[in-house]
């Protein structure tokens, strides 16, 4: 039997944290959201309770015009909606988890972190009066796409002026910053809803990064200067993954594409489309109908050829031995050729069409060490 459709209320359901959620959300069929965004009347959240499962509690201030804010939207918000799931639960045996995105914040004396704390103390309490499950997740700084620039976020902020060449401010290089990803968030939020038990206890998002602001900066404008140098950051994983992901999410639309160098000469033109620090470049050539290629071998660099379009004879010569080797493949299947250290080798078009090959190799080209030495097959 499939699971039940679970009806989550979201306080700030149109900010950062809530938009990333709600997405998610909608990628399936098991979670209904309901929205509740800034604006809205807290006299509808009686309502609201009554169709709903669960509470994520996202909304609160954190920039507001007057200190007076911070107490009326994050404690008294969320004291309102405290109010509402004791008057929804009260002599039944329903329950509504509620999970709080509280602030590291709450450990420090001043008046925001004094707001986040009274809020998680409105929590507690309804928690322990009630039974009701209640999960306080004290975030670090949040990072990821949709963020708001120049306002409270410094990798929004330094991920947004970089993608444009405009420039950022630096007070500090070694401060250290506490981050969490927002996939991570999210994550967390639902595994919260869908595990929360009866009373309180504190919620954590896995993993927390630290990174210092100058780091941060380096790291940024690497990504941007890849476009330049070819040479792509370690984005695979980590930090450094979430932070490419972000910095691209910041991009102009205009931006979106960009040229690569294309060096042509009468066999045909060849293009580097991406280098990587440790783990070769990817690029491809064309060669017209008879033109052929190589004609080297190399002592450790180490190639693998795919024929994207036409047909290509590779012949290898080892060294050594003379042995002579001939492979033919095209367009039409998928199949990978490599070159073998020691024999030499070229490619050439037996077809009638320009023939296209996707190459990679396992180190970036070096002028000063090539390891490609010419040798007739």
């Amino acid at each position: 039997m499939a699971d039940p459709v679970q009806r989550i209320l979201v306080t700030g359901a149109h900010g950062f944290i809530g938009r990333n959620l709600t997405v998610r959300c909608g990628e399936g069929s098991r979670i209904t959201v309901i929205p509740f965004g800034r604006g809205d009347d807290p006299a509808r959240l009686p309502a609201l309770m009554a169709e709903a499962d669960a509470i994520i509690h996202l909304a609160g201030e954190n920039r507001p015009k007057d200190e007076a804010s911070f107490d009326r939207v994050n404690a008294g918000l969320t004291r309102t909606l405290c109010d509402a799931v004791r008057s929804a639960v009260a002599g039944s045996s329903r329950r509504i988890p509620l999970i709080l995105a509280s602030s590291i914040q709450a450990e420090r004396d001043n008046p925001y972190g004094r707001s986040k704390l009274a809020a998680e103390e409105a929590v507690k309490a309804l928690a322990e009066e009630t039974g009701n499950p209640a999960v306080i997740f004290r975030l670090p700084g949040v990072f990821g796409k949709w963020c708001r620039p120049n306002y409270n976020s410094v990798v929004a902020t330094f991920c947004h002026n970089i993608a444009r060449g405009l420039p950022i401010q630096i007070n500090d290089p070694d401060a250290r910053l506490r981050l969490v990803y927002i996939d991570d968030v999210v994550t967390a939020l639902i595994a919260a809803v869908e595990n929360a038990a009866k009373g309180v206890s504190f919620g954590t998002v896995t993993p927390e990064y630290e990174i210092t602001l100058d780091e941060l900066a380096v790291q940024i404008r690497a990504f941007a200067a890849s476009r330049e140098t070819l040479v792509t950051e370690r984005t695979g994983t980590g930090l450094v993954r979430a932070l490419h992901a972000t910095y691209l999410s910041y991009l102009p639309v205009e931006d979106f594409s960009y040229k690569v160098p294309q060096y042509a000469d009468p066999r045909g033109v060849f293009v580097e489309m991406l280098k990587t620090p440790d783990c070769g470049q990817f690029s491809f050539f064309t060669a017209h109908p008879g033109v052929t290629r190589g004609g080297h071998y190399h002592h450790s660099k180490t190639e693998k050829f795919l024929v994207i379009r036409g047909e290509a004879l590779f012949r290898f010569r080892h060294l050594l031995t003379g042995e002579h080797v001939e492979l033919r493949t095209s367009g039409a299947e998928a199949q990978i050729v490599e070159t073998v250290p020691g024999w030499s080798h070229d490619i050439t078009n037996i077809g009638t069409d320009e023939m296209i090959v996707m190459l990679w190799a396992n180190e970036i080209f070096d002028r000063a060490r090539p390891d490609t030495i010419p040798s007739k097959v």
